[in-house]
């Protein structure tokens, strides 16, 4: 009866059509976009970054309060420091560590304060007390060997000719431009252009005077204060390396250049300092390079309640602010695979719809019939987007699998009606009695074989454990969808389907009486003189 109704109420329902449409597009606005979801995976990161220049002692101590706080965590099951390693730009410093920490089974973290998420905002918190140095706790990538850690990672590239110094500064003006975004959180950056350095620089005027090679002042210093490889010798089936170098006491300061002495050409044995000169100067660390210029590193993740790809949006406004015309930015790890896959999934999932409406155009022998199939896809989409909004879930990747299925699903439903709905036209019903009765006929085997398939993916809407948010994104989406495809959708096939085929009947009696038109007289023909 309702079937009827809609039928005979066309205008009506078109009207609740176009607002249906709208509300989908409005849907496809609101709710956030992402890549992939952020996963607990049973472990995560955190980075210790101490004052520049600080001796590997001073971290050591400073690693040891940081572990303390990690391992009296009720959640963490174990912890690695490994002092000097910064994981943030994959050096090796004095003035950083890196934790690598192993959280307990997820049979034993059941409840969200027991999360990784939760883990990483609560170390966070207990080390603001730590005054020696900066804690940055990191949730790893949900996808392992892209970026260092979740959130996003954004290089600013030097085209022009600045300095580290001037570098230095836009790098901080875009920070705190970017800290006032209520998108973005934790921003970080291991760029320091002030980083106190000793510069030694040879005197060349007075090293060819004195008769002492500049080859060998150099290889003077690289042996002692930094390492050289002298020889190698083969033992146990094995090639081993030797390596010169001073012991730590002769190279702590400066002064221990004054102790090294290389041999002139005239043979005399003459003091380093004669020959270089020394002072102390402000520079970075390292100057790392991006697309093959200068660079610098920036990472962050959005802050709880928004997306990844609200957070790159929020970056490119800023970048468009603040950076200078000779500057550019690029993006790195996860976020350069959200930005770069863009609107690839809108075409997949095109190309899957246009892949239903051909099977279907060889299964019916009609254009018209696959269209009224087809039409059943925006409710899927539609319930899928309400479900996922309700929820607080992104539109990411398995969400969009998930509409993939859905087409299929929405075809799968369409098809029951449609094709019952043919026969009974077939058998001398009219359209209007064919399109109602199958309508209800039909209704019993869909929500059968519906109220099924979701019962089979509810495990993955309430999924726990290792790729939780991943099962969540495509069986909320994929229950949403048949909600409405098992009840909106089952009124307004019947609907499409009266529509189609009447055009498509009336279009063929335009072209009957055309085509007999068309042929020629037989009788006239026979009559004509052989």
């Amino acid at each position: 009866m309702i079937s009827h109704t809609i039928i005979r109420r066309s205008a009506l329902s078109v009207l609740l059509l176009g607002v249906m449409v709208v509300g989908l597009w409005q849907l496809f606005r609101i709710v956030p976009t992402s890549f992939v979801p952020q996963e607990d995976q049973g472990y995560m990161l955190a980075a210790l970054m101490m004052p520049e220049a600080a001796s590997l002692q001073r971290t050591i101590k400073t690693s040891e309060k940081l572990n303390k706080i990690i391992r009296d965590n009720p959640s963490v099951s174990y912890n690695t420091m490994i002092n000097g390693f910064s994981m943030l730009d994959g050096q090796v410093k004095t003035n950083a560590a890196t934790a690598f920490i192993g959280l307990k089974p997820f049979s034993e973290r059941k409840s969200d304060s027991e999360s990784v998420f939760a883990v990483t905002e609560q170390i966070a918190k207990e080390t603001k007390g730590i005054s020696s140095g900066y804690v940055i706790p990191l949730v790893p990538p949900p996808i392992p060997g892209i970026g260092t850690s979740g959130g996003f990672e954004i290089w600013l590239q030097n085209k022009g000719t600045d300095t580290p110094e001037q570098m230095q500064q836009v790098l901080q003006k875009f920070v705190a431009a970017a800290s006032k975004r209520p998108e973005l959180t934790g921003l970080t950056s291991t760029f320091n252009a002030n980083s106190q350095q000793l510069k030694v620089t040879i005197n060349r005027e007075q090293s060819n005077l004195i008769g002492v090679p500049i080859s060998d002042v150099l290889s003077a210093l690289q042996a002692q204060f930094g390492s050289l490889r002298v020889s190698q010798f083969n033992q146990y089936s094995r090639v081993w390396d030797v390596t010169m170098q001073a012991e730590a006491r002769y190279r702590q300061k400066p002064e221990d250049i004054d102790q090294i002495y290389t041999r002139s050409q005239s043979g005399d044995m003459v003091p380093l300092s004669a020959v270089v000169n020394m002072s102390f100067v402000n520079g970075p660390t390292i100057m790392s390079h991006f697309n093959g210029f200068p660079a610098v590193n920036i990472i962050g993740s959005p802050k709880p309640g928004y997306s990844s790809g609200q957070a790159i949006s929020a970056l490119e406004e800023v970048a468009a602010a603040t950076l200078p015309s000779s500057y550019s930015y690029a993006w790195a790890g996860l976020s350069y695979s959200e930005t770069t896959s863009g609107n690839d999934s809108i075409y997949i999932f095109l190309l899957g719809i246009l892949m239903v409406f051909l099977i279907l155009a060889a299964l019916f022998e009609s254009w018209s019939l696959p269209a009224a199939v087809i039409c059943a896809v925006p409710f899927g989409l539609l319930g899928a987007l309400i479900f996922t909004w309700l929820r607080g879930l992104d539109n990411d990747v398995y969400m969009q699998i998930g509409l993939l299925v859905l087409v299929g699903l929405a075809a799968k439903n369409a098809i029951l009606i449609v094709e019952f709905a043919i026969k009974q036209h077939q058998a001398g019903h009219s359209l209007l009695e064919s399109a109602v009765e199958a309508g209800e006929l039909r209704l019993r085997a869909i929500i059968m074989t519906s109220l099924a398939f979701m019962l089979g993916t509810l495990p993955l809407a309430l999924a726990s454990g290792s790729g939780a948010n991943a099962r969540h994104s495509i069986g909320t989406g994929i229950i949403g969808g048949m909600v409405l495809l098992s009840s909106l959708a089952l009124i307004f096939v019947p609907l499409f389907y009266y529509h189609f085929e009447s055009w498509r009947e009336r279009n063929k009696k335009a072209i009957e009486p055309t085509k007999e038109e068309a042929k020629p007289d037989a009788n006239a023909s026979e009559e004509q003189p052989q």
